[in-house]
């Protein structure tokens, strides 16, 4: 979008939110960036030049605007729609993949040369993966910096930079303020709260409908590893550098997200994986549009626009929670994955009680005993075949998933119908326009519409929602009355 000059000077002088973090505003006679609905006096159009990504203001010499902060800008959407090299590779970036593997383990993860990879971010973002990342990194030093009395020694390596002197050199140039001084300026209820608890706010952009997306959370939490307490959503996290437990909380205008990490260094993952979780990077707006065009969803996208599509935070756990839910009710298929992560979850402490345990890794779960599962025997044959397909590495699930290749590696699997894959490749790998046109409440919500019940005759009829076919399954699921569509009180 920031190749269309025109749109983006409107954007900007109308201040338009929805474009936060689709492209960046440098000012020429200021030498600063912003995103596109910062409150200060928009400069003259012939100030302005655009760019696709934080990263590349920011290598083109400007530094964040102090008023908008543009570096906590929603990400761009794009991530999550598209499938292709450079999508995979931002997820990877944003998953923290660059700080702990290099760009060599990013380029060995997709599959290409690191010279591919640097071209392609080149071309499409303005910077190549080595930029993004410390300009992601810079953004998490913020943060740090901001609500916590972590030591700035700490601050520095907690973000990922190999050195103290780096980080205050990125922190100058990026801030135009020093890590004392961003301190300094933070308010005061910043860095207040429960100690080794980092709070703080996920942007997204408006509208957002909490109901369908906490109720599915809350109503299908496996006890141990996730509970609904006191107006937050509460789970376990497990991260590259050790483990976390995370709050979210819907507000108007943001998530209140408290996160308690045994290792500051996973902060960026764990961020990451919470936006992916709520699916707070997603473009409202562009699909409410594309939905309430058809008559029979309409109505449904009117009353309650800017549904978001629940997602996970492991990609694995929820593969096998989706065969451990096959043809069985919510309740049974929680029962299930108690049972699993009480015999191989790995114990957490909880200072706030109620969370005991991480959910076990395939690596964990290869060795069950089949016989221990109080399952039919088809059903014990495909989650056992799914875990140590995992934890050979034969079937891969990840950020970096190409979604039409794995939904074909796991369709080959025993057990696997389309219901299955697809849940998994909606959930799981994020695919916006993942579809169940075989699922119960899809078919029931299809016939109370008026819309074709049959599966080819509504797969034909969603058509016409792409590429948006996930949020549409939320619409239809939303005219039921379960638990999953209701906010816990």
């Amino acid at each position: 979008m920031h190749t269309d000059t025109e749109r983006c000077v409107r954007a900007v002088q109308s201040k338009d939110a929805r474009f936060d973090g689709w492209f960046f505003t440098a000012v020429l006679t200021t030498g600063i960036y912003c995103r596109p609905s910062c409150p200060a006096v928009p400069p003259k159009p012939r100030h302005m030049v655009f760019h696709p990504s934080a990263a590349a203001c920011q290598q083109a010499g400007f530094r964040a605007c102090k008023r908008c902060r543009p570096d906590a800008s929603p990400g761009s959407p794009e991530w999550n729609v598209r499938a292709d090299l450079v999508a995979r590779a931002m997820r990877l970036i944003a998953d923290g993949v660059v700080d702990r593997e290099g760009v060599t383990g990013l380029a060995a993860r997709l599959g290409y040369s690191t010279r591919q990879i640097e071209r392609q971010l080149l071309a499409e973002l303005g910077a190549g993966p080595l930029a993004l990342a410390r300009a992601q990194r810079a953004r998490t030093a913020r943060l740090l910096v901001e609500t916590t009395d972590l030591p700035m020694a700490d601050v520095a390596f907690a973000a990922g930079f190999s050195s103290v002197r780096a980080f205050n050199d990125t922190v100058r140039e990026v801030f135009a303020l020093s890590p004392s001084e961003l301190r300094t300026r933070a308010p005061k209820h910043a860095a207040a709260g429960t100690p080794g608890v980092i709070a703080l706010r996920l942007p997204f952009r408006a509208p957002l409908h909490p109901d369908n997306l906490f109720g599915h959370l809350a109503a299908t939490a496996v006890p141990g590893v996730e509970e609904w307490r006191e107006g937050s959503y509460r789970r376990t996290l497990r991260l590259p550098y050790g483990h976390g437990i995370v709050a979210l909380s819907p507000r108007p205008d943001h998530i209140a997200c408290r996160l308690a990490l045994s290792d500051p260094r996973d902060l960026t993952v764990a961020i990451s994986r919470c936006r992916r979780l709520l699916d707070l990077d997603a473009d409202p707006v562009a699909v409410d549009e594309q939905l309430r065009a058809d008559p029979a969803l309409a109505p449904l996208v009117d009353k309650a626009p800017g549904r978001r599509v629940p997602r996970t935070v492991d990609e694995a756990e929820f593969a096998v929670r989706a065969v451990l839910g096959q043809q069985v009710s919510t309740a049974a298929a929680r029962t299930h994955a108690a049972r699993l992560v009480i015999a191989h979850g790995t114990p957490v402490d909880d200072p706030e009680g109620g969370l005991t345990h991480l959910f076990p890794t395939p690596e964990e779960l290869a060795a069950l005993d089949p016989d221990a599962l109080a399952m039919p025997r088809t059903r014990r044959t495909t989650l056992t075949t799914l875990v140590r397909r995992l934890a050979d590495g034969d079937v891969r699930l990840g950020a970096d998933s190409d979604w039409p290749k794995t939904r074909a590696a796991l369709l080959a699997l025993p057990g696997f119908g389309p219901w299955t894959a697809d849940v998994i490749a909606m959930r799981a790998l994020g695919d916006p326009d993942a579809f169940l046109p075989t699922d119960l409440g899809v078919r029931r919500a299809a016939d109370a519409l008026g819309l074709p019940s049959t599966t080819s005759a509504l797969t034909t009829r969603a058509a016409a929602w792409r590429p948006w076919r996930a949020y549409a399954v939320q619409y239809l699921w939303a005219t039921d009355s379960h638990p999953i569509n209701v906010l816990p009180t």
